[in-house]
C-alpha cells in the first residue's frame, strides 16, 4: 500500500478528530436500528398486509420474510434527460432481484428538477432546497420499515445529495446508488460556448442558440459536461457507493443492463446474515476525504463545496471548506473535462476514465483505499473498467497510460500542481474560488465594484453598454436565506464577452456557481450572506474590491464600520417560492451545507 499523502494523512486525523462527537452519536443510532434487526418481521398482521397487498406473486417471500425485500428510490421523470432512463429501471429490479431470491417494490419517488431548465427564471430558486425535500422524500420512502436494503435510483446536481442525506439516517442498511449513464456526446462544447457569447453579444439570434443547444443536450442521459451532475458520479465512485465502473456507461446498453443487475444481486448478499456493508459504515471520515480528493483531482462542480459537507454532516461527519482548500492544495488536477477542456465525460471515459483516476490517486497516496466499499474489498479494488464477456458482466483494468493526455494525466505529469478549489478570506467573508477553469493570469483582480441585487439587473448593465470596463461584479442577496441560493449561470456569458474585450473582470457573490462555470474569475458561495448583515451588504458601486486566489484573499478596500447594510429586495412570490419561505428562514451557512433540515434536526 502507498504511503498517504502527509496533507492528506493530516486533513483526515483533523475531521476524525473534529467529528469525535457527532460521528460516534450517529454510530450510536445507527447500531440501535440494526439491533431492532427486520422491522417487517414485527410489523403488526394489518401492517404487513397493507405493504405487500399488491405485490403479486412477490406476496408470498414478502409475507415470509425469508429473503431481502429491496426499497427503490426513484428520482424518475421524463422531462429531465439524466433520469428518463430510470422509468423500466423498477421492473426490471424486480426480475433481477427474484433471480437471486429477493424481492424489490418502489418505495417511493422523489422529485428531480433540472437546473439546466431552470437558470436563470424564477424556479431556480426552488433548486438548491429541493435537495432537501428529497432528503426528507426519501426518508418518508424508507420509513414502512418493510425493507432489508435500497437501490437509490438518482444522477443529477440536488439529487445524488439528497438521496444521501436522507438515506444515512437509515444508515444501518445496505444501499447502493445505480446510475444510468451519459447521453452521447453532441454538438462540441467549445462550439455551444462560442454561439452562447454570440447571442450574448446579439449577432445570433434565438433561432440559431436554440439550435446549438438542441445539438447539444440531444437524447436521454445525463449532460455530457463535467458539471454537478457527473460530479456526483465520480464522488460516489471515490466512496465505493456504485458497482465499479458504472458511472459513464451509455443508457440502454447490455452493459448498462448488466451493471443494474449485479447491482440487485450484490445488495442482496450485503444486508444482515451476509457480508454486511450498511450505508452509515460505508460512509465515514475517510470515505468522505476520497469524494473530495476525486473532486478536486478532476476540477469537479464548485457545488460540492455545499452538498458534501451536507452529506457528510448526515453521516456525523464535520468537514470543511479549511479542509477542501487544503486537500487542494496536496492533490494535483489529472483531468480536464469540459469546461475545463475541450472533450466532455465520453471522452474522459474513453481516455481511462474513473478506474484509471481512482489507481492513480490511490498509487499516489491521495486516496484511502481502506474503505469499506458495498462490492467488497477495498477501494482499489473499484479502479477497474466494466466489460461485457458475451452476455455476462466482467472487469478489466483500466489502461496503463492515458489514451489522450489532452484529458486525463497522471498525477506525475498533472495539467495543474493543485485541485483548483482555493477558499478566499478577508472582510468581505469567506468564499470559494475555482481556479482550475481560469486562466493564472487571471487570478489576481483588482478593480471598482458594480453592486446588483439580482442577475436580471446584471444583464441589463451588460446590454446597456455599462460593464464595458474593468469591473468587479458583486451580485448580493443570493444566500441560500435571501432566496434560497440559485445559480447565476446565466452570467457566464456576458462576462465572458467583457474578459475577452481584454477587461479585467470578476464576480462576487453570496450565490452559487456550478461546475458548468468556466473561465472568469469568481468568488461564489460568501458567507456571510448579505441578508441579515453580511459584509457584501456594505459595499457600494466604486469601492475597489480585491480578489487574490494566490494569496486566498477576497476584500474591499473601503472602511465598512460607518456604513448601514443596504435594503434587501422582498420575498419573492409565485412558483412556489412562498412554501420554502420556513426552509429559507431556517437554513445553515453555505459552509455547513445551506440546509434548513439538518440545522433543524441539530446535526
Amino acid at each position: 500500500m502507498s504511503r498517504l499523502n502527509p496533507i492528506l494523512s493530516r486533513v483526515t486525523d483533523r475531521v476524525i478528530e473534529r467529528s469525535r462527537t457527532t460521528r460516534s452519536r450517529y454510530l450510536e443510532l445507527i447500531a440501535q436500528e440494526a439491533e431492532k434487526g427486520t422491522k417487517r418481521g414485527s410489523l403488526g398482521c394489518a401492517n404487513l398486509a397493507h405493504g405487500f397487498a399488491a405485490s403479486g406473486d412477490d406476496k408470498p417471500v414478502i409475507r415470509s420474510g425469508s429473503a431481502m425485500n429491496i426499497g427503490i428510490v426513484t428520482a424518475h421523470n421524463d422531462m429531465l434527460s439524466a433520469h428518463q432512463p430510470y422509468g423500466r429501471y423498477p421492473e426490471a429490479i424486480k426480475l433481477f432481484a427474484r433471480e437471486v431470491g429477493a424481492t424489490a417494490q418502489v418505495a417511493g419517488g422523489v422529485p428531480a428538477m433540472c437546473d439546466g431548465v431552470t437558470q436563470g427564471f424564477e424556479g431556480m430558486e426552488l433548486s438548491l432546497f429541493s435537495r432537501d425535500v428529497i432528503a426528507m422524500g426519501t426518508s418518508v420512502a424508507l420509513s414502512h420499515a418493510m425493507f432489508e436494503g435500497a437501490l437509490l435510483l438518482g444522477i443529477c446536481d440536488k439529487i445524488v445529495p439528497g438521496l444521501m442525506i436522507g438515506a444515512l439516517r437509515f444508515g444501518h442498511l445496505p444501499m447502493i446508488l445505480v446510475p444510468a449513464g451519459p447521453m452521447p456526446s453532441g454538438l462540441a462544447n467549445k462550439e455551444k460556448q462560442r454561439i452562447r457569447q454570440l447571442y450574448a453579444e446579439g449577432k445570433v439570434g434565438r433561432d440559431e442558440l436554440l439550435e446549438s443547444e438542441s445539438a447539444s443536450y440531444h437524447g436521454a442521459g445525463t449532460c455530457t459536461f463535467y458539471g454537478t451532475a457527473n460530479s456526483n458520479q465520480m464522488m460516489m465512485e471515490a466512496m465505493g457507493l456504485h458497482m465499479p465502473g458504472s458511472a459513464f456507461i451509455h443508457p440502454g446498453t447490455k452493459l448498462r443492463q448488466e451493471l443494474t443487475r449485479a447491482a440487485t444481486h450484490r445488495l442482496a448478499q450485503i444486508g444482515q446474515g451476509g457480508d454486511y456493508r450498511p450505508l452509515g459504515l460505508c460512509v465515514d471520515e475517510k470515505a468522505i476525504i476520497n469524494a473530495a480528493v476525486s473532486l478536486l483531482a478532476t476540477g469537479g462542480s464548485t457545488n460540492h463545496a455545499i452538498h458534501l459537507p451536507a452529506i457528510a454532516r448526515a453521516a456525523g461527519v464535520m468537514i470543511d471548506w479549511q479542509d477542501l482548500d487544503e486537500l487542494s492544495a496536496a492533490v494535483p488536477l489529472i483531468a480536464r473535462v469540459y469546461p475545463n477542456g475541450a472533450g466532455d465525460v465520453n471522452h474522459f471515459q474513453a481516455a481511462g476514465g474513473i478506474g484509471f483516476v481512482l489507481r492513480e490517486l490511490i498509487d499516489a497516496g491521495l486516496m484511502h483505499d481502506d474503505i469499506l466499499t458495498v462490492s467488497g474489498g477495498a477501494l482499489r479494488d473499484h479502479a477497474k473498467e466494466p466489460v461485457l464477456d458475451g452476455e455476462t458482466l466482467a472487469y478489466r483494468d483500466p489502461p496503463a497510460q492515458s489514451a489522450d493526455d489532452a484529458m486525463l494525466r497522471t498525477p506525475a505529469t498533472p495539467f495543474l500542481p493543485d485541485g483548483g478549489m482555493r477558499l478566499v478570506t478577508g472582510n468581505l467573508g469567506r468564499a470559494i474560488f475555482k481556479t482550475s477553469a481560469v486562466d493564472k493570469d487571471r487570478w489576481t483582480i483588482a478593480a471598482p465594484a458594480r453592486v446588483f441585487d439580482d442577475q436580471a439587473q446584471v444583464q441589463a448593465a451588460f446590454k446597456a453598454g455599462e460593464l464595458d470596463r474593468d469591473v468587479v461584479v458583486i451580485v448580493r442577496f443570493q444566500g441560500p436565506r435571501a432566496n434560497g441560493m440559485p445559480e447565476l449561470h446565466k452570467l457566464t456569458p456576458p462576462l465572458g464577452v467583457l474578459q475577452d474585450k481584454g477587461f479585467k473582470v470578476a464576480l462576487v457573490t453570496d450565490g452559487r456557481m456550478s461546475g458548468a462555470s468556466g473561465k472568469v474569475p469568481a468568488a461564489i458561495h460568501c458567507t456571510p450572506e448579505a441578508l441579515g448583515g453580511g459584509p457584501l451588504a456594505l459595499v457600494q458601486d466604486g469601492d475597489v474590491v480585491r480578489l487574490c486566489a494566490h494569496q486566498g484573499t477576497l476584500e474591499v478596500l473601503a472602511d465598512l464600520s460607518t456604513r448601514s447594510p443596504a435594503v434587501p429586495p422582498p420575498p419573492a412570490t409565485g412558483m412556489g417560492r412562498e412554501l420554502f419561505a420556513l426552509m429559507r428562514a431556517g437554513a445553515d451557512s453555505a459552509e455547513r451545507g445551506a440546509s434548513a433540515m439538518l440545522a433543524g434536526a441539530g446535526l
